[in-house]
């Protein structure tokens, strides 16, 4: 489905901190894969999900989305296919436009021309939508997203992606900012609806406990590199203790574990 070739992403390019946020970075992605990033800060993992999405711009290197090339695509023509979470619940939603108003807008996301009117019939299906995530929304549907809380707005922003069919869903540790019973309730939201829609996921996540549980594929990163892509039985066989080893013999000595090298 994606397909990332040799990705260098450069920021301050021609100055003197010159900073090498990704490394010739390469990563295909099937349709249906739940992948897993994890890394320390400044690993690149947020700039991967950038260059995937069209907010930046790779220095070097190719995309291919389904076998089309898409490397100098906006981020407005791509989010016809790719949905995003951020980890900041407020960038999710215009917070000066009702929920009502904002689901209609998430239906032409990506998608200049399209003309969606907002009737009795479409009323009712974002009622019904909103009362699945029992938050009681579905009875303030005239009311500004700015007056929702923290887990309401993200709740939200979590039902307009789907909302808007994406075939890649990119989700840059979207619970780390909730409090833990709201940052539960969006990780289970989340589960059921990549397994309703069969949605290919990507998600970056500091939780390695949830790395290793959740998806088919953990990718680990490091000062812009993928240093190990972790899938079917090795990835099964992980813990957060191997990890925590990984990660320290790698700041140590500059090389994966030759038991860990990457597959």
């Amino acid at each position: 489905m994606l397909q990332l070739n040799n990705i260098s992403k450069i920021f301050h390019q021609g100055a003197t901190d010159i900073v090498h946020a990704l490394s010739d970075v390469s990563l295909h992605v099937e349709e249906r894969d739940f992948i897993t990033v994890i890394g320390s800060n400044g690993a690149g993992k947020s700039t991967l999900l950038n260059i995937i999405a069209g907010t930046e711009f790779p220095n070097k290197g190719n995309i291919l989305f389904q076998n089309k090339e898409v490397t100098s695509f906006p981020e407005y023509k791509r989010a016809q296919f790719i949905g995003r979470v951020f980890q900041n619940p407020v960038l999710g939603t215009a917070a000066n436009m009702s929920i009502e108003d904002n689901m209609t807008l998430s239906m032409r996301k990506g998608r200049k021309k399209l003309t969606i009117s907002l009737d009795s019939k479409r009323r009712t299906e974002f009622a019904r939508l909103l009362a699945s995530l029992e938050m009681g929304l579905e009875h303030r549907m005239k009311e500004n997203t700015g007056l929702l809380s923290g887990g309401q707005r993200q709740a939200l922003t979590l039902l307009m992606m789907v909302q808007s069919n994406p075939k890649l869903v990119l989700l840059d540790e979207h619970t780390a900012a909730l409090d833990p019973a709201n940052a539960e309730k969006i990780l289970a939201l989340t589960l059921e609806y990549i397994k309703e829609k069969s949605l290919t996921t990507i998600m970056i996540t500091h939780n390695m406990h949830q790395a290793i549980q959740l998806g088919n594929r953990l990718v680990v990163m490091d000062r812009g590199k993928i240093i190990a892509d972790f899938s079917g039985k090795k990835k099964n066989t992980l813990t957060v203790s191997v990890l925590i080893d990984m990660f320290s013999h790698m700041r140590n000595t500059g090389f994966m574990p030759d038991e860990l090298l990457l597959s």
